[in-house]
């Protein structure tokens, strides 16, 4: 076996044996965020430390593992796959899982793989995601200003990000840009950055910040209501709800002067989780049900326990049984400490 090359287990066939996931409110469970790694080459502001300590890689998953977990959960009624971090494309091999994991697209089980990237890496692996069937990625870009860029990522070069987006358009992929709006950051950007991304044919989305993990600041002074900014923005363009949807939480509008859409995560003024679909799995095998929520099943004990999918399968049916309606995400002034401990790149972006 060469090093990295993934090893499939025998499958069944079709689209699986399984009754499709339905958690306690009769929301289908169809799309899965699996986290590949922790590890990042960029330390933004709003999502990690400095001075960061990564997981020790005896408690990550192998890439077998993971094409294993995956195709459990695509067997179970998965219909879209996003691929996270960290940066998913700074793990050695990873190709070769987005490789295997592209055969469930050939036989019609899963819909979409996709991935979400700082777009560091983007320049040298565009064309081969293509060819693996990758058809659309989110790109994070807070600014376009090459200095802002570096502060906010501090490891970041925007010129080398550049280059990725244009290789991955080059290569015929999709791409949405994802902007996390920063108070006194990036809030005067906004419009550049959506009158860029609509030129280059990007769709745009707009993120408030999150609760998640411990910074080297503070994110009552980072945090900026999309309420706030869809007000603005509404003083220069037409914008106009439209229904469409990418499987993820984002609401959409068309923006009547450019032509483009621009989509509004909003966790803190809106949440969305009446119409939750998503589970996440960390690079270690944890099941969150719900990204605001610590409540957490283990997956990587069964997946090691035996090289069949009965212990899996019976572990991730009694987590999807507890998924709670939603989120209890907060950031004032009175609640110092984020809402949940564990950083994004942990629970994948």
């Amino acid at each position: 076996m060469k090093d990295g090359e993934i090893v499939r287990p025998v499958e069944s066939g079709g689209h699986g044996p399984f009754a499709p996931m339905i958690d306690p409110f009769g929301r289908a469970v169809t799309y899965l965020r699996v986290s590949v790694t922790d590890r990042c080459d960029f330390r933004c502001v709003y999502c990690m430390a400095e001075d960061m300590t990564f997981l020790p890689k005896r408690e990550v998953l192998s890439l077998e593992e993971l094409d294993r977990l995956c195709t459990a959960f695509i067997e179970k009624g998965v219909r879209k796959l996003r691929l996270t971090g960290g940066e998913p494309l700074v793990r050695k091999g990873i190709m070769n899982l987005i490789r295997g994991l592209g055969r469930h697209l050939d036989s019609g089980a899963l819909e979409e793989l996709t991935l979400t990237t700082n777009g560091s890496q983007l320049s040298r692996f565009a064309g081969e995601l293509y060819d693996c069937g990758v058809r659309r990625i989110n790109v994070s870009v807070d600014t376009l200003d090459a200095q802002k860029f570096k502060a906010v990522t501090r490891w970041g070069d925007l010129g080398k990000v550049m280059d990725g987006i244009r290789a991955a358009t080059e290569a015929g992929l999709k791409i949405k840009i994802n902007m996390v709006a920063l108070k006194d950051v990036n809030e005067h950007e906004i419009v550049t950055m959506l009158n860029w991304c609509h030129d280059q044919g990007h769709d745009l989305t707009l993120i408030e910040t999150m609760p998640l993990g411990e910074i080297d600041g503070d994110r009552t002074d980072q945090y900026l209501p999309l309420s706030t900014v869809r007000a603005r923005l509404a003083e220069t363009f037409t914008l106009t709800d439209i229904p469409y949807k990418t499987g993820g939480p984002a609401r959409y509008v068309t923006v009547e002067e450019t032509g483009g859409r621009l989509g509004f995560i909003t966790p803190m003024t809106h949440n969305f989780c009446e119409s939750c679909n998503r589970v996440r799995v960390t690079c270690t095998g944890q099941l969150y049900m719900c990204l605001g929520q610590n409540d957490m099943a283990d997956l990587r004990d069964p997946l090691r326990a035996s090289e069949g999918n009965d212990v899996l399968n019976a572990a991730i049916d009694e987590a999807i049984g507890r998924k709670p309606k939603g989120h209890d995400f907060i950031i004032d002034r009175n609640s110092r400490q984020p809402a949940v401990s564990r950083h994004m790149s942990v629970t994948g972006g």
